[in-house]
């Protein structure tokens, strides 16, 4: 019966063309969304990847020509695809409507059609490969992960939501990325969930199509079992003598950015922060390090000392303030500044400094910077000449706790690029401010994927965001406390201990490059011999 349905849809979608063809490309990418945070509906990609080997299937018959076909496809595929998970990317626009509203089409478009040219890329390279039988999944997958790769590091990168994320909910399977981290569960997740397009094959090409989905099958059991043995290898336990307490304060943007709300801004911070959380605590004077979000103050903290007598009034002796601030800095071109983090002493004096080194396009900075100035453009948070980049990633020694590794903002979703080679930290501190999308899926995706990381480093993650979604993860990617996307709160608790180096840690990328290989050359074996 199951047979029978997806011979019937697959002949479809292989003879479909013209705006039915793109339309059923479109639909498909779309759907592939809800497997993403929040929705997590992982399994609804084995209805859409199937879609996109039968899109590759009805491609045109000449290598070439065929190629073109399916770069389309995939490019609608795509199109799709990040339409639906990146909309919330539009919000940002209407923070300032006045001055940026009508970059938003522009935007919620503009991003998904040039993202899209990756899975047109991916599905391109899959047809000049492409072979009958079970053996084009692996060609898929190959070619699929290789053009996400590229997605992650072409111009900066841009990894949010690579097809690996599905496979993250339940916990138990996103163990896997400890060992071949989000790229190599990219493959698996193309792989695994494309391999029902095989039972509406010929039976003269594929003879026993049941095989393939059995080994499927037991892929997704082994990456089961193995994470659900290292649940149990890792329990949570806790590095003895911190406590640590996370403020999110929920400010609207207009208010983070208006210097003239300064003394509401600080008054707030301070209150918030000295919150009783329970009938046996003493506010702050209870914990050793206050942990607030990303760009904090509507002001540079360094030049007002009366907001550093203020926090040094509140902080106790042996408590640590870590804050995000912006950073002025003088240039030969005038005035500029960075997106910070500082480490606050006790007395108000700052232990140190990180600045943050991959900015994120047209938000931070611009492109062609200069030029797009004189057309009238800013980036968004309006910083004339955009911000400066820090010098290098690093750790950072934190009184009282281990030596930190502070991420500002999409610096969490870069798994193979976050930890400095020799630097490994004890901690992870991803501060953030996911205020400018809202009440949206965009924040869900952002903590699960800093979440992410923390599995693949086998480090937890202390993460403070203006709103939603702040919390304390395990090395292992246990949600140990959380606050919820638009709440005014604190939360209290203590810092999880690090676990040995993953094997992602240690080897990086080298599982994906062999499982690409392979792949490779068992296609290769089948065009051979056909």
């Amino acid at each position: 019966m199951i047979a029978r349905l997806a011979t019937q849809g697959s002949h479809a979608i292989v003879l479909a063309y013209g705006w039915r063809r793109a339309l059923i490309a479109i639909v498909a990418g779309a759907a592939s969304a809800l497997a993403l945070a929040p929705f997590n509906a992982w399994p609804i990609l084995f209805v859409t990847l199937p879609v996109l080997v039968w899109l590759v299937d009805g491609s045109a018959a000449g290598r070439w020509s065929g190629a073109w076909t399916a770069a389309i496809a995939g490019w609608c595929f795509g199109f799709g695809f990040f339409v639906a998970g990146l909309y919330w990317i539009g919000f940002a626009f209407l923070v300032d409507a006045k001055t940026f509203g009508w970059l938003l089409p522009f935007a919620v478009a503009g991003l998904p059609a040039y993202l899209a040219i990756f899975t047109g890329l991916g599905l391109a390279a899959a047809r000049l490969i492409w072979v009958r039988g079970p053996e084009r999944i692996l060609a898929l997958a190959a070619m699929m992960t290789m053009a996400e790769w590229l997605r992650g590091h072409v111009l900066t990168g841009f990894p949010w939501n690579t097809f690996g994320y599905a496979l993250t909910e339940p916990l138990v399977l996103a163990q896997s990325v400890s060992l071949i981290g989000i790229w190599g569960l990219t493959f698996v997740a193309i792989a695994v969930c494309a391999t029902p397009a095989v039972l509406a094959d010929d039976r003269i090409d594929t003879p026993r199509p049941y095989r393939a989905l059995m080994i499927a099958a037991l892929v997704l059991a082994g990456l089961t079992a193995y994470g659900a043995a290292r649940l149990i290898a890792h329990p949570t336990t806790y590095v003895d003598g911190v406590k640590l307490r996370i403020m999110q304060p929920n400010l609207q943007q207009d208010v983070k950015f208006n210097y003239a709300a300064k003394d509401q801004v600080m008054a707030r911070y301070l209150a918030l922060s000295d919150r009783a959380t329970g009938p046996q605590s003493n506010g702050v004077r209870d914990i050793t390090h206050l942990i607030w979000p990303e760009s904090a103050f509507p002001f540079f903290l360094a030049r007002e000392p009366d907001a550093l007598a203020q926090i040094a009034a509140m902080l106790k002796p042996g408590t640590e303030l870590i804050t995000g601030a912006v950073r002025p800095a003088t240039v030969a071109s005038g005035p500029r500044a960075y997106n910070s983090v500082y480490v606050i002493d006790p007395d108000g004096s700052i232990h140190g400094i990180y600045d943050k080194v991959h900015l994120v396009p047209f938000g931070e900075y611009l492109p062609f910077q200069t030029l797009l100035e004189r057309l009238g453009l800013r980036q968004l948070t309006k910083q004339v000449g955009g911000f400066l980049s820090g010098g290098r990633r690093r750790a950072m020694e934190v009184p009282g706790a281990p030596k930190m590794l502070p991420l500002i903002c999409y610096e969490a979703i870069f798994p193979a690029a976050a930890v400095p080679p020799g630097e490994r930290p004890g901690w992870l501190v991803n501060l953030t401010n996911d205020g400018w999308f809202g009440i949206s899926t965009g924040p869900y995706q952002h903590f699960q994927q800093a979440r992410i990381l923390a599995i693949a480093q086998g480090l937890p993650l202390v993460r403070a965001a203006n709103t939603g979604i702040s919390g304390i993860v395990d090395p292992v990617g246990r949600i140990v406390q959380s606050l919820p996307l638009g709440v005014e709160n604190v939360l209290d608790g203590g810092l999880p201990k690090a676990v040995s180096p993953t094997l992602f840690a240690t080897i990086g990328e080298y599982p994906l490059i062999l499982m690409v290989v392979a792949s490779l050359l068992a296609v290769s074996r089948r065009r051979l011999h056909s």
